[in-house]
Order: C-alpha cells, then sequence, then structure tokens
C-alpha cells in the first residue's frame, strides 16, 4: 500500500483527533471536574480517580497528535487501534450504566461520546483503506 498524506486525510480523522486532543486535556488537566460527572456525592474526589484521568489524558492526547502527524501504514495502524480503544470505552461505559454503577445520564453520555469516537476511527479506516492513493504501490 502507498503512503497518505497529511492533505488526503479524511475529515474523520482531524474530528477523532480533535475530540481525543480535547478529552485528553480535560482529564489531565481538569480530572476533578470529570470526576464529578462519574462521582458526583464524592468530595474530595478519589486520588486514584484523579490519578486514572490524567493517566488517561496524557494517553488520549498523544494518541489525538498520533492520528495528525503519522502518514501511510502507521496512521492505518492507529485507527485500527483507535477501533478497539474506543470500542472497549463504549462497552465499559455502557456496561457501567446497565449494573448503575453511574447514572443513567452520565452512562448516555459517555456511551454516546465514545460511540461516536468508535464510528469516527471505522469511517476514517474505511477511507484510507478505499482512497485511490492508498491503492497505489
Amino acid at each position: 500500500m502507498g503512503t497518505v498524506p497529511a492533505s488526503n486525510r479524511p475529515v474523520s480523522v482531524y474530528f477523532l483527533a480533535g475530540i481525543r486532543i480535547l478529552n485528553g486535556s480535560a482529564g489531565l488537566l481538569a480530572p476533578e471536574l470529570l470526576i464529578r460527572r462519574f462521582d458526583p456525592d464524592r468530595e474530595p474526589p478519589s486520588p486514584a480517580a484523579v490519578y486514572a484521568f490524567r493517566l488517561f489524558g496524557i494517553r488520549t492526547v498523544l494518541l489525538g497528535l498520533d492520528l495528525l502527524t503519522h502518514t501511510g501504514e502507521r496512521l492505518r495502524a492507529d485507527l485500527y487501534e483507535g477501533i478497539l480503544i474506543h470500542g472497549s470505552d463504549t462497552a465499559t461505559a455502557a456496561t457501567l450504566g446497565v449494573h448503575r454503577q453511574v447514572s443513567p445520564r452520565t452512562a448516555v453520555m459517555t456511551t454516546l461520546i465514545s460511540a461516536v469516537n468508535t464510528a469516527l476511527a471505522i469511517s476514517a479506516g474505511a477511507s484510507l483503506a478505499n482512497s485511490p492513493k492508498a491503492k497505489r504501490t
């Protein structure tokens, strides 16, 4: 397969990168705000939760930056990995809601956000796989 120049990225790649960078930055810089959505009755937020949000925040920012800087096969791999990452996030959010471990509103919002991210990763991966430049080698 050929390489995919940055200028030929599907719009869905930019949307997914933006979502990852914004959500990751929020987790990294303001974890308490996000934690209160999941666990509003606990004051102050659990130090373990703060740690986890910061840990996943930096991971998510870096994953977003990868989508903007990688090309070719590496970008395709990033997107396919994203399907697994966001699919897992979607399943986790839905499971938390089904088991009433978070409020119904929180469960619906987090499940929808993760599902949109999954769909964006699928769409972007499919667009790259089907692009004429990708088929040339």
